[in-house]
């Protein structure tokens, strides 16, 4: 993820005593939104980082679509949805 990216959060807790974390990616050429549902309370820091962890796995993944060299598909990440804005 680039430096110039700007992430941004706001969080809610859900009756269920987690946290649902929406988060907005400021970006000129695709900005995005997401949510990611954190389980144990964390810091903002923590969380932010966590954002940019499954970012880059999920870049990574979209790369490794070469019909020549097959991967196994990662599983499905139910803790986090990302959306084009």
């Amino acid at each position: 993820m680039e430096n110039q990216d700007k992430i941004s959060i706001t969080t809610k807790t859900l009756a269920s005593g987690n946290r649902q974390v929406k988060f907005f990616i400021e970006d000129e050429m695709k900005p995005q939104y997401g949510y990611l549902l954190v389980t144990e309370p964390k810091p903002v820091g923590e969380i932010i980082e966590e954002i940019k962890l499954r970012l880059e796995r999920r870049k990574s993944a979209e790369m490794n679509m070469n019909p020549f060299f097959p991967v196994q598909p990662s599983p499905e990440d139910h803790n986090f949805y990302l959306f084009s804005a």
